[in-house]
């Protein structure tokens, strides 16, 4: 099963439950389904390779896309269902500015750029092609692939005998996913145990906030050791409710993920 089946078939399970992100997964998994398509359109072409270089491919991407607005007009939220229509009877031009915006320095509350641009740059992954013009600051905490900012961590168990999980952070961007230090900040790499923390809910077993008390960011941390069915980028969304626990503690989220929470 691929990484996009993956993700759908989750986000139908966990939409099936009573819980207060129902509404949040019935959508995400609708949108999953829009951005499999893009990703497949462009992964699939047998005479178009994308370059990396988005001015170049923003025609092909401009052919696709419509898949994700079509979406959102019919499955969103109101207000994001009629920004949607909007920009189906927008000028390209107005469309392609906040794309290029997005990729040359994004900003997590753009949806429909990060909702159309994540299938382009996992596929340039799968292709093999470096992204260019991305104007992001580099560094450990930091997709190495893209540069963009981590959207949720996950522990897993590499080997059968491990007493615990080993820690990767998945990228808010291209949605790669990388090893990182465990014990340490995703965000500024704070280190000192007395200033990392940690929140979880036992409706939640599986997930927990992982603050930073030097920079006040957090990041949500799914652990597969503990339920080896989930999914990170959609349990993330599942456990929406941790969310409001770490914004009345004062702490901001590294990056929102793409229903904005």
């Amino acid at each position: 099963m691929d990484f996009w089946d993956k993700q759908i078939r989750r986000a139908d399970q966990l939409a099936a439950r009573e819980s207060g992100s129902k509404d949040l997964l019935v959508f995400y998994a609708q949108l999953l389904r829009a951005q499999k398509q893009i990703y497949e359109e462009l992964c699939d072409r047998k005479e178009w390779r994308p370059t990396g270089r988005l001015e170049s491919d923003i025609v092909t991407v401009n052919n696709s896309m419509n898949t994700v607005l079509e979406t959102v007009a019919l499955h969103g939220p109101p207000v994001l269902a009629a920004e949607a229509k909007d920009l189906l009877n927008a000028d390209r031009p107005a469309i392609n500015g906040t794309l290029f915006k997005y990729w040359q320095q994004h900003a997590d509350i753009q949806f429909f750029a990060k909702a159309i641009l994540q299938p382009y740059a996992h596929c340039l992954i799968e292709l093999g092609v470096g992204p260019e013009g991305r104007e992001l600051v580099g560094g450990e905490q930091t997709c190495p692939f893209c540069g963009g900012n981590p959207q949720v961590s996950f522990l897993q168990s590499k080997e059968s005998s491990a007493e615990s999980g080993n820690r990767n952070l998945i990228c808010a961007t291209c949605l790669l996913s990388w090893e990182f230090r465990r014990v340490i900040c995703a965000n500024c790499g704070e280190e000192r145990p007395s200033k990392l923390g940690y929140f979880h809910s036992p409706e939640f077993d599986h997930i927990r906030i992982e603050a930073c008390d030097s920079c006040k960011r957090y990041i949500k941390g799914v652990d597969l050791t503990r339920d080896g069915l989930a999914e990170p980028l959609v349990d993330d969304m599942y456990a929406a409710p941790l969310d409001l626990w770490a914004r009345e503690h004062g702490y901001t989220k590294i990056e929102l993920n793409l229903v904005g929470v």
